[in-house]
């Protein structure tokens, strides 16, 4: 084998003497890399979007509860924290937090002469909450609660709708409290929340923390602690730190207290990994047409070589590194033109208002869709395409090392 250097001059050289078809392989591999990317962070964005919105809406990435309340976690017991103020100052000061905040939740009804229907009960604290909570940037009618609210409570426009009741009316609230004690209170409905998702709407109610304390009877005390993050999936450093700090008490992320979200995630990322590979598949197929057709129109040069004294695996592994450049070449090209189409759309988004209004799920992302650009998964997928191209090559090269030098001489 002569030296890799001569080969790559000559490889470089061969590539640029049709420049043409050059191009063509280039902006083949560029454009299919671009889509990729740009469909990687329209994914990523989408995943924020919905499963960031989910996982806010149901109580945030991560929740510190007292022990044993996982294990009956679907009761919603009432197991107030031993130091729910240990717990706020351990996770605020960590990186990527964005908020935290108490909470008391447990299991009740709501009862009017419309009817009794079954709601989890939330207190929380309205100040803390406001600026990042989906109930609060969704008031349809009336208000948000406020820290010194008293008798007043916050339903979805879904169980309104089904209660008959609107703004202002009164309704019964009943509660399972502190030694599994029903506790009720006549409350005045102070604001209606509309989500777009009726399915939620019509299962939740919300209090001020103080006055869910002193309905409950947990005078200064709640039974969660959530904690909010800047995205999904940077729970994982966050739930073992803190399960260091606190070993006491009960860390887990939205993963283990949510398990169909978790799944729905899964599923999720498995269509997108099909379909990234599917967008990958085709640029290698562009890839493999094109140098099959390079090997026909250089039969002669491949003969040339062949009487010169070039081995059959010598001649094989100069395509390759011909099919390997164009590969490194389009993908380099293709990651600028990703980053500069993803992180246009980032800025502007897409108008998505029609498609998210089609299914509650989708409900969550909002009107807007914004691409997320994730360096780590771009250099993964230039990468990947490369590896495809430089394999898409192989059988091209492995008909050029056979053709025989003097039928090739004589081929016109």
């Amino acid at each position: 084998m002569k030296s890799l250097s001569l080969y790559i001059k000559i490889a470089w050289r061969n590539i640029w003497r049709n420049k043409r078809r050059t191009l063509i392989v280039m902006i083949t591999i560029a454009l299919g890399l671009m889509m990729l990317i740009f469909y990687d962070g329209f994914v990523a964005g989408m995943k924020q979007a919905i499963f960031g919105n989910a996982v806010k809406l149901f109580g945030g990435n991560i929740q510190v509860h007292a022990p044993g309340y996982l294990l009956k976690s679907k009761r919603t017991p009432m197991l107030p924290l031993a130091n729910a103020d240990e717990v706020v100052a351990a996770a605020q000061d960590l990186p990527n937090v964005v908020s935290v905040a108490k909470r008391i939740n447990t299991g009740g009804m709501l009862s009017n002469d419309e009817g009794t229907f079954p709601v989890v009960i939330t207190g929380i604290e309205p100040t803390r909450e406001e600026s990042f909570s989906l109930i609060a940037k969704n008031i349809s009618d009336g208000r948000f609660l406020t820290d010194g609210d008293h008798d007043v409570v916050l339903i979805g426009k879904a169980l309104a709708e089904r209660m008959e009741v609107t703004l202002g009316d009164r309704i019964l609230l009943t509660g399972r409290g502190a030694h599994d004690k029903m506790r009720q209170r006549t409350m005045t409905i102070v604001g209606i929340y509309d989500l777009g998702l009726p399915a939620v709407e019509k299962n939740g109610a919300y209090l001020s923390l103080e006055e869910a304390q002193n309905l409950f009877d947990l005078r200064g005390q709640v039974t969660e602690v959530v904690i909010s993050l800047v995205s999904v999936g940077q729970e994982a450093p966050i739930v073992e730190t803190l399960s260091a700090r606190l070993p006491q008490y009960e860390v887990a992320s939205w993963e283990t207290t949510n398990a169909e979200l978790k799944q729905m995630l899964k599923v999720n990322d498995s269509t997108m990994g099909v379909a990234s590979l599917a967008i990958a598949s085709i640029a290698g197929i562009g890839v493999l047409n094109l140098l099959l057709m390079a090997v026909f129109e250089r039969t002669r040069e491949i003969g040339l070589l062949g009487a010169l004294g070039l081995k059959s695996r010598e001649i094989m592994a100069l395509f390759l590194l011909e099919g390997t450049m164009l590969g490194i070449l389009g993908s380099l090209a293709g990651v600028a033109l990703g980053f500069l189409l993803t992180s246009t759309v980032g800025k502007i988004g897409v108008d998505y208002g029609q498609v998210a209004e089609t299914t509650e799920f989708t409900a969550l992302m909002g009107r807007r869709a914004y691409t997320v650009f994730d360096p780590n998964l771009t250099i993964q997928r230039a990468l990947m395409t490369a590896i495809v191209s430089t394999i898409a090559a192989i059988y091209p090269a492995r008909e050029a090392s056979r053709r025989e030098p003097a039928e090739s001489l004589h081929h016109v």
